[in-house]
């Protein structure tokens, strides 16, 4: 077999990404790059080839539960905390894209943040974006979760944290584990409620983004809000 180091420069994955960018390597070369080496008999990017086949995508590869991820030949323990890792640092830089910026004007870096908190989650979890009087992001907080097919969402709860975190202004999110991300007559239902609980303390519900496969829904773009 031959090594990847001995590959023509511009075949390798590292010093492709580093001449032409991330974007122009493969989900195989990319996982590739991460795992650094192959297994007897195969290159990483062979091995990497082998496991996106076995978990049928790069990102059902990277939602994999532990005992499956570490199971697969040339992963293991070590190789999970490594990704977790990873994972954690790109959830945490899209957050922070939100905090401490202008006031929140940038629909693109919302859906990237809620598809990253909570597209892969097992299980339906509810969520807040509390803003202050500007639209600048105070947190992001998980205010309820569930089972696959719901959250118990309670607007007591609800204006009870966004007083605590003297928000002027909310959007919340939740995620569909079936990945279909239409909402419900009882996603719209729960939205009326809790936006007239919030009016009472005057805070305003900007928005309800709905995430699941593609695209998250808005309802603000709907004209549910």
């Amino acid at each position: 077999m031959t090594s990847i180091r001995d590959w023509p420069e511009g075949e390798r994955p590292r010093e492709k990404l580093l001449a032409q960018g991330p974007q122009s390597v493969s989900d195989a070369e990319l996982l590739a790059i991460f795992l650094r080496t192959g297994v007897p008999g195969k290159s990483a990017v062979d091995l990497s080839r082998d496991l996106l086949t076995r978990f049928e995508g790069l990102r059902a590869l990277l939602g994999a539960p532990r005992e499956e991820f570490c199971e697969a030949k040339g992963l293991g323990l070590a190789k999970y905390a490594q990704l977790q890792a990873v994972l954690e640092m790109a959830r945490r830089h899209l957050q922070t894209e939100l905090q401490g910026r202008e006031p929140l004007k940038d629909p693109k870096a919302t859906r990237r943040y809620l598809q990253a908190a909570l597209r892969d989650l097992p299980h339906e979890v509810f969520a807040a974006l509390f803003l202050d009087n500007q639209h600048r992001v105070i947190a992001f907080v998980p205010l309820a979760s569930g089972t696959i097919d719901g959250a118990a969402v309670y607007p007591r709860e609800v204006v009870k944290a966004a007083l605590k975190y003297a928000a002027a202004a909310v959007i919340f999110a939740h995620n569909h584990p079936s990945g279909v991300a239409e909402p419900s007559a009882a996603d719209r239902a729960l939205t009326d409620r809790l936006k007239a609980a919030l009016a009472l303390v005057d805070i305003r519900v900007l928005d309800h983004f709905v995430v699941g496969e593609g695209t998250p829904v808005s309802f603000a773009e709907r004209g549910w809000i």
